[in-house]
């Protein structure tokens, strides 16, 4: 068996994962988010690494067969900086962070010529506050004294991989955003220097391939328990890691996230870019050289709706009965479900979107508001479907979907089958399958795809949804313009 390691935003979790796809043995504990004024987002390193010893050496200890390998995958984006010997030189930075958010919004001022516009030329990346290039810059000109301390600019997994291992690498998923050609697996000169960046290209690490076999060197086994020498792999990341232990294997399937963020994402072998497309989402190395997986990745997802649970003080466990308690349409209810601090980076890059509930009257309630929120995100999944050109099955993980009634919302305007694996640790069973097959002992994918169930829509259903669709991008477009007047996100 290998032991799979999940690295999330809100939690990090380990499993045993068996070579017929079946998962044993599940640990988990939850992360430290540092929330501090200005929208700033950070973590620990320290306690990310307290948590991964955690969790693996709980499943090691209740393992019935031997550990082939310890593969991780983990949370994309942000700023993890770190010395030579991997220790953090400062907190690192969410991918949530907002501090940059002024960047961007100067990145995109200018039309076809602004620094958004060309770097997504060069990429196919769109920038936003939480990625490299926007906190390198921000970093740059108000914290210059961790960019001279650092030695690596990296991402949360190849900063766990640097203290298990000692090797400084990033996994060609994780470096995919936002300076890579990931046809050429090489960094984009150019792209450095429109961001403004590029005095730091020397922090960047170069990409390895996914599935790369590393081994733990002492402090690793130390601090996991396990024999030095245990083969570990870092990547691909964590949507990247969903979308093969979902199912997702085939050129123009597409999966769909429903946790803290809302993912969407197509496997794809064309990687043009269309100059005149919003510049967001991205594409990302996959395993396969000939293989591209263009994600569009919105900010949020679950934590939408656990912040309106939590105004009514509700669990998420009350989403279900929420949900069945309203109509399709919700009573009238919309929303547009753009409530991060940062804004949104996909379908479109916006530091100012903002959210909002739209025909609201006194006869609406708790559980309209709730199935308005849960329609808006369906419908910005499917607008980032479309923006990706689907053309395939679509299986769906993620925290969200334990509400079969919200799953079945995303069916039916979808308009497709939803496959959902039997398993949630989707994450650790994605960055298992790649291990095995770095090791050169590729597992059944045709029985790993069997382990999930389906969930159909329903005609009259996507018949509805169909007009509330587009009404919902009616809404969006008037929203965006009040967003284009504001002097600052």
């Amino acid at each position: 068996m290998i032991i799979g390691v999940d690295i999330g935003t809100s939690v990090t979790k380990a499993s045993a994962i068996h070579r017929d796809g079946s998962v044993g043995e599940t640990a988990s504990m939850r992360s430290i988010l540092i929330q501090q004024p200005g929208g700033a987002v950070e973590q620990d390193l320290d306690s990310v690494l307290e948590s991964v010893a955690a969790v693996v050496r709980q499943v090691a200890a209740s393992a019935s067969e031997p550990i082939e390998a310890v593969a991780i995958t983990g949370q994309g984006d942000g700023l993890w900086l770190r010395d030579a010997e991997g220790r953090a030189v400062r907190p690192p930075i969410s991918w949530m962070d907002a501090r940059a958010a002024s960047v961007v919004a100067r990145w995109n001022t200018g039309g076809d010529d602004s620094v958004s516009r060309q770097v997504y030329r060069l990429t196919g990346s769109g920038l936003f506050p939480g990625s490299h290039a926007a906190l390198l810059n921000w970093l740059s000109e108000n914290e210059p004294e961790s960019l001279h301390k650092a030695a690596v600019a990296g991402y949360c997994v190849d900063a766990v991989l640097h203290n298990l291992t000692g090797v400084v690498t990033v996994d060609a998923s994780d470096a995919s955003l936002p300076f890579l050609n990931v046809n050429t697996r090489s960094y984009v000169a150019e792209a450095l220097e429109l961001c403004g960046v590029a005095e730091w290209a020397h922090l960047l690490p170069q990409p390895t391939e996914s599935g790369t076999i590393f081994a733990l060197n002492d402090v690793g086994s130390t601090l996991l328990g396990l024999p030095v020498g245990t083969p570990v792999t870092g990547g691909p990341y964590d949507l990247q890691a969903c979308g093969f232990g979902s199912g997702t294997t085939r050129l123009g399937e597409g999966t769909l996230v429903v946790g803290t963020t809302l993912s969407c994402q197509v496997l794809t072998d064309d990687t043009t870019i269309i100059p005149q497309a919003d510049p967001a989402g991205m594409w990302l190395c996959t395993p396969d050289p000939k293989l591209f997986l263009r994600v569009m990745p919105s900010m949020v997802g679950t934590a939408s709706i656990d912040w309106l649970l939590s105004l009514f003080d509700l669990q998420p466990s009350d989403l279900n009965a929420l949900l069945e308690q309203s109509p399709p349409g919700a009573n009238g209810v919309g929303a547009l479900s753009f409530l991060s601090p940062s804004g949104e980076r996909a379908p479109f890059v916006d530091p100012a979107a903002r959210g909002q509930f739209t025909g609201l009257q006194l006869r609406n309630t708790r559980a309209d508001l709730a199935r308005g929120l849960c329609e808006g995100l369906a419908f910005a999944a499917r607008h980032c479907f479309e923006e990706m050109g689907l053309d395939g099955d679509v299986s769906a993980c993620g925290g969200g979907l334990q509400s079969d009634a919200w799953a079945s919302i995303f069916a039916d305007v979808l308009g497709r089958p939803l496959y959902l694996p039997l398993d949630s640790a989707v994450g650790s069973r994605g960055a298992a399958m790649v291990a095995w097959a770095g090791l050169g002992a590729p597992v059944d994918e045709e029985l790993w795809r069997s382990q999930r169930r389906r969930i159909n829509p329903d005609t009259e259903r996507t018949d509805f949804y169909e007009e509330a669709y587009r009404e919902y991008r009616r809404s969006l477009a008037s929203a965006r313009t009040q967003w284009a007047g504001r002097s600052r996100p």
